[in-house]
């Protein structure tokens, strides 16, 4: 019988991480494919309840567990993975940048199958490290969003660590089991903006479209499937039972990550705010806190991993292709591309939610939760809450952006010069995505099957659901029929506004350089300033030593030479020193 306890998935893909670099490009890519899939299959067969449990510096802890959330979270990471690499190795990613990337999966896979908060905690820093050396491995541009990246995650991370350890001095223990999530109060609002910051709540969420579109296409995909994500998890672990500000935060995400998309024309930044939208789905089930949500949730988790890397894969290959980022540039690539335009449309109607694709299934679950679950709110408009029409706003504008980004990319004018579609290993990796964006459309009792929670079951959850009812795809339709008109209205006054409309890093990075900036300054002078006082005093000090040593002084009618010895010409400058030190404080 096979020793699952044996076997933390992590370690896996760590190793394989530090093999890839010493093979060749094709062996060491292969090598990062076979670990990632071998995670993904290990998490299928799994058994419930397996976990290792030890001590670590002298506390109980649980290097990894398993149960319905986090064998989701290891199904969908391995398998995703796996294509990652893939694609990886079809977009000439050198060995060097895709072992960074499977350190980055390995660390990932540590925080979402810990069992305790010193273990997550322990691999949610080494995540953010790995990240960052991702992000730096392209260099130029990446290098300065990286240390942008790498302080906020610092921020989120030590108010996660001040959280965990508040929660352990109020428990008594670091094992999820040993309590109902966080400790309320002052941890938990600790807890909440340190992984606020890992899903982007707005304020907190603008390292996302500064990152993503800088480093390699390739790393893009790592980097839009993990770090958020693995957030989510974090969140639901923390606030088991959801958290009414919570969900409200995840509503605005929605809204605010969708609108700011509409706005951009940097295909990779506008599909990073779009992480940001999707995610506030994710965080609203978390929120809502049922069964329903946090089914809801997870479903969107697994299917926002496929559609969304699928998006940064599509967007990848026309950068590939044609060295351009912005849509401004392209036009008419359907006709010159036509595999990268079925993915991306395939991608496109996942995430907007279009009935037979998967975003369509999972948004549902969340939607119907936060209309059954959760209470009405200030706002209400007949039979919709006010949660619910902050998703649904959100889904329209998911429309907007995605109809804007296919039009100006694939549909509209025609493309200077002739260029090339995805390449072999680029058409595998995407369509190999696409057909499973819309399986788990078509199927979705396949995504049902691996829930926490059966939505299908009325005495789990409190409204039984069912995707493909006439209320639900009517509403499907009516926001896929609202994006189209709402562009077509909207277009002209897009096209001045530009894509350089001003979000929160405007303020806070010109603030935080300058402030850093001036306090550097400021130290300096006062050290400067403080020195040559000090510097002053001595000379003064060491002249007077002089003078007394080469002067003459009569006693008892004789001259006598008195000179000082070094102790004390050292003493006086001490004291010189002292009483400077005094006369500054």
């Amino acid at each position: 019988m096979v020793d699952f306890a044996a076997f933390p998935p992590a370690f896996l893909v760590l190793a394989a991480a530090l093999v890839v670099p010493l093979l060749s490009r094709r062996g060491g890519h292969a090598v990062g494919a076979v670990a990632t899939a071998i995670v993904a299959a290990w998490s299928v067969v799994v058994p419930a309840e397996t976990y290792l449990r030890t001590s670590f510096l002298g506390f109980e802890v649980a290097l990894f567990n398993v149960d319905e959330f986090s064998r989701l979270m290891g199904i969908i990471f391995g398998l995703v993975g796996t294509v990652a690499v893939v694609y990886s190795y079809a977009s000439d990613a050198e060995n060097a940048q895709t072992a960074y990337a499977l350190s980055y999966v390995g660390t990932s896979l540590g925080a979402v199958f810990a069992g305790d908060w010193l273990t997550l905690l322990f691999f949610w820093e080494l995540m953010a490290i790995t990240s960052t050396l991702l992000v730096w491995d392209y260099g130029g541009a990446a290098i300065r969003a990286g240390f942008r990246y790498a302080i906020l995650h610092a921020i989120g991370g030590s108010l996660l660590m001040a959280a965990i350890i508040w929660h352990y001095v109020e428990v008594g223990s670091f094992l999820f089991t040993a309590a109902d999530g966080i400790a309320p109060g002052l941890p938990q609002l600790l807890a909440a903006l340190g992984i606020g910051v890992n899903v982007g709540f707005v304020g907190l969420h603008a390292w996302l479209p500064d990152t993503y579109p800088r480093p390699h296409v390739a790393a893009s995909v790592f980097l839009c499937v993990y770090t958020t994500k693995t957030g989510v998890y974090g969140m639901l672990r923390a606030f088991p039972d959801g958290n009414v500000a919570i969900a409200y935060m995840g509503g605005v995400m929605a809204v605010f990550g969708a609108t700011y998309a509409l706005f951009q024309n940097d295909m990779r930044r506008l599909l990073s705010y779009h992480i940001q939208s999707q995610v506030g789905y994710m965080i609203a089930g978390v929120g809502i806190g049922t069964a329903l949500g946090q089914a809801g949730a997870m479903a969107h988790v697994f299917n926002h991993i496929l559609y969304k890397g699928l998006l940064f894969m599509t967007a990848g290959v026309v950068i590939y292709r044609t060295g351009t980022e912005s849509l401004k540039k392209l036009g008419g690539l359907g006709r010159e591309m036509p595999v990268t335009a079925v993915a991306f449309t395939v991608a496109a109607l996942s995430i907007a939610g279009f009935p037979l694709f998967n975003g369509f299934v999972s948004k549902g679950i969340v939607i119907s939760a936060s209309h059954y679950d959760f209470p009405a709110g200030p706002v209400a408009v007949g039979d919709f809450h006010t949660l619910e029409l902050l998703l649904l706003v959100g889904g329209v504008g998911t429309f907007l952006s995605f109809i804007k980004f296919g039009y100006y990319a694939f549909l509209n004018g025609e493309y200077a010069g002739s260029v090339e579609d995805a390449n072999r290993g680029q058409t595998v990796a995407m369509l190999t995505v696409a057909a499973l964006c819309v399986f788990y459309g078509v199927f979705d009792g396949a995504l049902f099957a691996i829930l926490p929670f059966d939505v299908t079951n009325g005495d789990v959850v409190s409204h039984v659901y069912h995707t493909y009812t006439t209320d639900h795809v009517v509403e499907g339709l009516a926001l896929a029929a609202i994006g189209l008109v709402g562009f077509a209205l909207i277009k002209k006054p897009l096209e001045k506004i530009g894509g350089n409309v001003p979000d929160v890093d405007a303020l806070y990075n010109p603030t935080a350089f300058y402030g850093t900036r001036g306090v550097v300054v400021g130290v300096t002078e006062l050290y400067a300033a403080v020195d040559r006082l000090a510097v002053g005093l001595a000379r003064t000090s060491g002249e007077a030593v002089r003078s007394l040593g080469t002067g003459v002084v009569s006693i008892a009618g004789r001259p006598t030479e008195l000179r000082t010895d070094i102790r004390n010409g050292v003493l006086l400058v001490v004291f010189g020193l002292v009483i400077a030190l005094a006369v500054v404080l």
